[in-house]
């Protein structure tokens, strides 16, 4: 078995949504100075590799502790949506959709990370792919891009009404592309918040 970590590493120059505050990763103490080291940590729940809960945007909704931990584990299809600039339903008609699954969409868009574009003009999702996920059952929707959709987010919407939780900020989604079975612990923090930062791990072969 091979493990593919897809996330993002988390440092205090890391790109944030267009006005989202900075994130502020600083020590606090060192072996030389305290005997110990100890790090502090200010960040949105929405910067690098996250995971969006339904609180995030739907009035009532769920957050991200309110979820059990086999929620977290699954196994993954890949949907490969290179050089695309609308990830369609259509895109879904050979991929095996089926209860509880996890569906990764690798748009390519990782590439861009930390650079000015990397915001501007990512791939959306249509209306219409939101909602195959839906009839289909899945529990979770990740994205090698800043999100799966632009404002006014009725992508996000649709997917965090019917409980779907979304991944994005991922990396290295390009390298499962091809693999015959593969299987996704996401880890995000237990906490009280619409959204968290999260470890997201594949597990191939």
């Amino acid at each position: 078995m091979r493990f593919v970590d897809l996330t993002q590493t988390f440092t205090s120059a890391m790109p944030v949504y267009p006005g989202d505050s900075l994130p502020r990763l600083i020590q606090s103490a060192s072996l030389e100075n305290d005997g110990a080291s100890n790090f502090e940590l200010t960040t949105s729940m929405h910067v690098g590799t996250h995971v969006d809960g339904p609180a995030h945007m739907i009035p009532g909704g769920e957050r991200l502790c309110d979820y059990p931990p086999e929620t977290f584990f699954g196994k993954v299809v890949i949907v490969d949506a290179r050089g695309q600039p609308e990830i369609s339903a259509a895109m879904l008609n050979d991929v095996p959709l089926a209860r509880d699954m996890i569906v990764l969409v690798c748009t390519g868009w990782a590439e861009k990370y930390g650079t000015e574009s990397y915001y501007q003009e990512y791939p959306a999702v249509t209306l219409e792919f939101a909602r195959a996920l839906v009839n289909a059952g899945v529990k979770m929707v990740g994205f090698d891009s800043p999100s799966p959709d632009h404002p006014p987010f009725l992508v996000h919407k649709v997917l965090l009404n019917d409980r779907i939780l979304i991944i994005e900020n991922l990396t290295n989604v390009v390298g499962l592309l091809g693999e015959k079975k593969a299987e996704l612990v996401v880890a995000p923090l237990k906490i009280e918040a619409d959204s968290a930062p999260a470890r997201v791990i594949a597990m191939v072969g």
